[in-house]
This record gives C-alpha cells, sequence and structure tokens, in this order.
C-alpha cells in the first residue's frame, strides 16, 4: 500500500487526495481531508500555505454566487522576449498547467450575502507577476465595481512585474494607480488581501492603494525583497521582516486577519455600503442638558479629579457598547501605528460611521502602552487617514476625546507635532460628512482640538476641555504648580462654564458620583446622545460650511456660541 505525502507548499486541489500534507512552516504532517477543512493552515503552528485563485474565490464567496468577469484580450508576447526558453513557450506551459489565461481571476460575488467584485491573483501562473493581462484584470476588476456601484476586493499574491513584457508591465502600475483613483472618486470601498509573497510593482501600485489593507499571517510585502535587500545594503535583515506582523506594527497595513476569519471580517467592512434610510435613530430618546443652569456644578478641581478617574470606559470600551461590526484599522501608511488613538469603521445601531477615539486604559501597565493617551504625529496621522475614508464613503464621523494633550516628546517633535495637529483641524473643517465629538474624559489643549472640530461639540458632565493643564497653568502663572485648584477655576474648564461660553452644545449626564461607578449607563448615555446628534445632522445637507460657521463665531462680543 502506498501512502501519498503532500508538500503544503506547492499543493491546492490535491490536498483532500493526498493522504498526508507536509507542512512547509514546522513539517509537522497532517491529515489531508483535516488540512483541506482547515483551510490549509497548519494547526500546529499555524502556517498558511499559499492558495490559488479558485480555491481562494471558493473559500471566501457563499457557495453559488461567484460568477467570471470577462477580461478583455490584450497583447501576446509583446517583445518576442527569449531567455533561455522563449517567453510563448513559457505562456503556454503556465496556462496548461494552470487551466487560467494569466495571472488573475475576476468575479463577481457575494460574501455573507454582501456583493462585491474581487480581482485574485495567482502565484502559479509566473509568480503572479504583473504583465499586460494582470494589469487589464485588476483594471477590468475596478472598472466592473464602478459599474455595479459596488465594493473591490483585491488578493494579492506576487513576486513583481513581469520581466518579460518589459515597459509595458511596468506601465501596468500606473494603469491600475488610476483605476483604484476612479473608485475613490466615486466614493467605493476598496480593500486589499495581503498574500505571501506581494512585491515588486504590485506593491508598489494597486496592493497598498486601497482603502483598507489586510494581511494574512507571515504574509510577506515590500518594494525589494529580502534578498535584494541583503546584497545592496550588505547588511542582515532582523527576523520576521516585511511580514505581516512587521508591517502591522510599522504602520503599513490596517490589520492581520486569520483565515479562518477573513469572511466574517470582510463582511463586516462591506457593511459600510448599507444605508439605514432616512427614519434612522427617530426613536431614541436625547439625554443631553443644553442648559447650564440645569446642571449642578461641581468644582473644578473636582472634574479634573472625575475626568483623570482611571475607570471611567475608555474609546474601545464605548466602541465596544455600542458599535456592532466594529473594524479596527491601523496604521499612518507612513512606517508607524500610534496606540493612543484607536479608530475604524462599525454601525451605530444599522448606520455606518467611523469612529476615533484617544485610548487610555485602566491598569500602569495599559497607561503605559497606550503612552497614557497622549497620540504621536503617527495617531494624528492615521486619525486624518480614517477621516478621509468617512469622507470618501459618505458616512458620518464620530469622535472621543480623552487626553492629558499631545505626546510633547523629543521624537514627537522631530517628527511634526505641530504639524500633524495643524492639518487635523483644517481637514476636519472641510469633512463634506456629519461630525461628531464627545470630550468623555480629559480635554487637553491642541492635542484634543485635533479630534474635535465638529458639527456638534458634546460633553460629559465630569469631563474637563481646556487649553492647559491647571497644573501646567499654576506652575507659569502662579510660579507655583500647587495652586492646581485655583487654576482649575479660573480656566473654567469644567462642562457647565464651557456650556456657558457655547465652547459644547450639550452636557451629557454621568451617573452619580462619576462615570466609573456604572460604566453601562455612561456609555448608553454617550450613545443615545450620537444618535441623536447625528439623526439631526443626517436630515440636512453635508457641508463645512456650518462647522465653520461655528468655530468663526467664537470670540465675537455678540454671540460667544453660534450654533449649526
Amino acid at each position: 500500500m502506498t501512502t501519498t505525502v503532500q508538500s503544503a507548499g506547492r499543493a491546492t486541489a490535491a490536498d483532500e487526495q493526498a493522504a498526508w500534507v507536509s507542512c512547509s512552516g514546522c513539517r509537522s504532517l497532517v491529515y489531508g481531508k483535516r488540512y483541506a477543512r482547515l483551510l490549509r493552515v497548519c494547526p500546529e503552528c499555524g502556517a498558511h500555505a499559499r492558495l490559488d485563485a479558485p480555491s481562494r474565490i471558493e473559500q471566501l464567496f457563499d457557495t453559488g454566487t461567484a460568477s467570471a468577469v470577462p477580461v478583455p484580450a490584450t497583447q501576446v508576447n509583446p517583445l518576442d522576449f527569449v531567455d533561455q526558453h522563449p517567453y510563448a513557450d513559457r505562456l503556454h506551459q503556465a496556462r496548461a498547467r494552470t487551466g487560467q489565461q494569466d495571472a488573475v481571476l475576476v468575479v463577481r460575488g457575494r460574501i455573507e450575502g454582501r456583493a462585491l467584485v474581487a480581482a485574485v491573483m495567482d502565484f502559479r501562473f509566473f509568480g503572479g507577476s504583473l504583465g499586460v493581462a494582470a494589469g487589464e484584470a485588476i483594471t477590468t476588476a475596478a472598472e466592473t465595481a464602478l459599474h455595479d456601484r459596488v465594493p473591490l476586493l483585491i488578493v494579492t499574491a506576487s513576486g513583481g512585474a513581469r520581466m518579460q513584457e518589459g515597459a509595458l508591465s511596468l506601465m501596468q502600475m500606473a494603469k491600475t494607480s488610476n483605476a483604484l483613483a476612479e473608485l475613490d472618486e466615486a466614493g467605493l470601498l476598496t480593500v486589499t488581501l495581503v498574500t505571501d509573497p506581494t512585491y515588486g510593482g504590485v506593491a508598489a501600485s494597486f496592493a497598498t492603494l486601497s482603502d483598507v489593507v489586510v494581511a494574512e499571517p507571515g504574509a510577506r510585502m515590500g518594494f525589494a525583497g529580502p534578498r535584494v535587500i541583503e546584497q545592496t545594503i550588505r547588511q542582515k535583515l532582523p527576523e520576521g521582516f516585511q511580514t505581516a506582523e512587521f508591517l502591522l506594527e510599522h504602520g503599513l497595513v490596517d490589520d492581520v486577519w486569520p483565515r479562518t476569519e477573513l469572511r466574517a471580517r470582510l463582511s463586516r467592512l462591506l457593511a459600510v455600503a448599507e444605508d439605514p434610510g432616512p427614519d434612522w435613530g427617530g426613536g431614541e430618546e436625547d439625554p443631553v442638558v443644553r442648559d447650564s443652569q440645569l446642571l449642578d456644578q461641581l468644582p473644578a478641581w473636582d472634574c479634573v479629579q472625575l475626568a483623570r478617574e482611571a475607570g471611567r470606559p475608555t474609546a474601545l470600551e464605548h466602541i465596544g457598547y455600542w458599535l456592532d461590526g466594529f473594524v479596527e484599522l491601523h496604521g499612518d501608511r507612513a512606517g508607524e501605528e500610534c496606540s493612543a488613538i484607536v479608530g475604524g469603521v462599525g454601525r451605530l445601531d444599522g448606520l455606518p460611521v467611523m469612529v476615533i477615539g484617544h485610548q487610555k486604559g485602566h491598569t500602569t501597565a495599559e497607561l503605559v502602552s497606550r503612552n497614557f493617551g497622549m497620540p504621536s504625529p503617527a495617531g494624528y496621522r492615521k486619525a486624518a487617514r480614517l477621516m478621509r475614508l468617512a469622507a470618501k464613503l459618505g458616512i458620518p464621523l464620530v469622535t472621543l476625546i480623552d487626553t492629558p494633550g499631545a505626546y510633547p516628546g523629543l521624537t514627537a517633535e522631530e517628527k511634526g507635532q505641530s504639524v500633524a495637529i495643524a492639518e487635523n483641524l483644517r481637514l476636519m473643517g472641510s469633512l463634506p460628512v456629519p461630525v461628531v465629538a464627545v470630550v468623555t474624559g480629559e480635554g487637553g489643549s491642541g492635542g484634543a482640538l485635533a479630534l474635535g472640530v465638529a458639527d456638534r461639540v458634546l460633553m460629559c458632565a465630569n469631563a474637563t476641555y481646556s487649553v492647559i493643564s491647571p497644573e501646567g497653568c499654576a506652575a507659569i502663572l502662579w510660579k507655583n504648580a500647587a495652586e492646581a485648584a485655583v487654576a482649575a477655576d479660573e480656566l473654567a474648564l469644567d462642562a457647565a462654564s464651557l456650556l456657558r461660553l457655547g465652547v459644547v452644545d450639550g452636557v451629557i449626564p454621568e451617573p452619580e458620583g462619576g462615570g466609573h461607578t456604572d460604566t453601562t449607563a455612561m456609555s448608553d448615555a454617550v450613545r443615545r446622545a450620537t444618535v441623536v446628534a447625528l439623526r439631526e445632522l443626517r436630515g440636512r445637507t453635508a457641508s463645512p460650511a456650518g462647522r465653520r460657521r461655528r468655530f468663526r463665531a467664537f470670540g465675537l462680543a455678540n454671540d460667544p456660541g453660534t450654533r449649526t
């Protein structure tokens, strides 16, 4: 009796026929049918083996929904290229071996009932290289998504440009990038799933231009491959260089998603295209107090202590309480990730929204890992990227403000902290979608305002909002930080004072004793206030003009708080 052993790195459809499969990562033997059920993920080490395009489509799409999209014919062997063998012969062999015309399959279909178009690359065909046929397929997929008004998914697997097609291959980088630009202009969601490997001209064009870029565990992506880099700089590269986990740490991808979770997570993303209709939020009762005389005004220093209370709900806890299908997005796309700002898309009572917030923590370890909620320039640039995505998709933006201030360190100055904050102020003032900001804890200086240029600015009853911390103000003006309580009073940083000044439009009541005493009740009050504010704003034509008028009026003698 013969036992067949198949290498996991080279087979796909043969897995179920092979009695055993050898994992290319840890060399463990896995029963073939079990390996197929696990979607070719090793149960021992978690290594994700490569999938061919048909297998990928079968795994991702709802059964029976994927249908091929025809791709226009392109030039074949345009250079009559010959190396050790004629390119024409190599093409013929690749087509015979894979049963495909080229390296990309284009399909329409559904994932958990949600429609999309996908372009799926196949590494078996010339290493997934980008030639004229592959470029035309990516472009056709984008044009089909534009015609159908549905999101586009691109699954990458490529060694780079196809050398045998010369400059025509190079031109596909611009051609495909322009196709994605048209989807940006049309406001359609684009998603890239990076699989191993994704290099060269593919990484430097359409693969990294999508709104959301996610990767499978261990997938490698870069412009130049490790061997080329090491030969060029003559240095040993660090362990894990260019892997999905490295890319996430450096802010170059939004997240790393295991293969078993891809369908569910992609479905959540696709939900941003769904509109709940004009009656959304109609039954919600408004908890917001808009008359400062109706508020119980605590001493300002007491508010400072309550705003800093470690038990208050964090941004992620608010999001977890009142958002369905939240997908967190990471990275500034310029080489950094800042954990002091979190953000992503989800559905607020069925309405797709983008939520961005400062993130602190409850324990010392959490606070340290989040830099005590003090963002670096990368945090504000990440926020700006997500704001632009909200504007592109036409979905409301909600911000949750809770920071002592922007991080004032050496590296922050070197990397342009002032510029990052200024850019956010300008960007928020220009967004063509409804914007609601809620100060949930500390509203510290420009670091808070960088998320606070909104149509509606609300504030929790025991939160604070100020140009400087009371301690900082006391140290500068009283020459004594111990006078912080006096400075807090003079700064009028409490909710009642700010409502009188018109800096905030309303105050959200907190449970007796502060939000930390009943985090569920506090978070529900924030949710209800946000729903009511968005309900009002959605009933109007989205325009930055009203938002600009609101801020234009501050400081004028005749109207300290013009509301829109």
